[in-house]
């Protein structure tokens, strides 16, 4: 009985062990978003929560002075919203949708600074009912010479 539980333990052992590595290589792999807000916005919350359920891995910095954050960036004030986040280097400003900033991350356009959805659109995710698609504005790609184009319309 002895070799056959030893025969069968080394599998099972290796098995634990890619599985483990498994879980431990999708959590590296999240890309990391570091968002700046103010402490009473609730629809960044709201769109903070949109990100993690899309695999992002979200860190909050609550802020008192947005509008510095903002122009820090590169947001310019017909480009704001409410909230600003860093991600793999670019800017995102407002609500856009996750599977932007996916798009974004995997094109890497080099002229391109961030993605917006100026203002605060009413069916962008976090300002309406979660798991309802994105409709009726446009994500905004602004780039370092200044000028903007739509990435992606609603």
């Amino acid at each position: 009985m002895k070799p056959i539980i030893k025969v069968f333990t080394i599998p099972l052992f290796m098995a634990a062990l890619w599985f483990a590595g498994c879980s431990t290589e999708n959590s590296a792999t999240a890309t990391e978003a570091m968002v700046y807000k103010a402490p009473s916005c609730a629809c960044c919350d709201a769109w903070i929560t949109h990100l993690e359920k899309d695999g992002f891995k979200v860190k909050t910095e609550m802020r008192n002075d947005m509008n510095n954050i903002k122009a820090a960036h590169g947001v310019t004030p017909k480009l704001a919203s409410c909230h600003t986040a860093k991600i793999d280097g670019y800017v995102i400003e407002g609500h856009v949708p996750a599977a932007d900033i996916k798009r974004l991350l995997k094109e890497k356009p080099a002229d391109v600074v961030g993605l917006t959805a100026p203002g605060m659109p009413m069916k962008s995710p976090g300002m309406q009912a979660e798991g309802l698609p994105p409709k009726g504005y446009d994500v905004i790609a602004f780039k370092k010479d200044g000028s903007t184009e739509v990435f992606a319309h609603y």
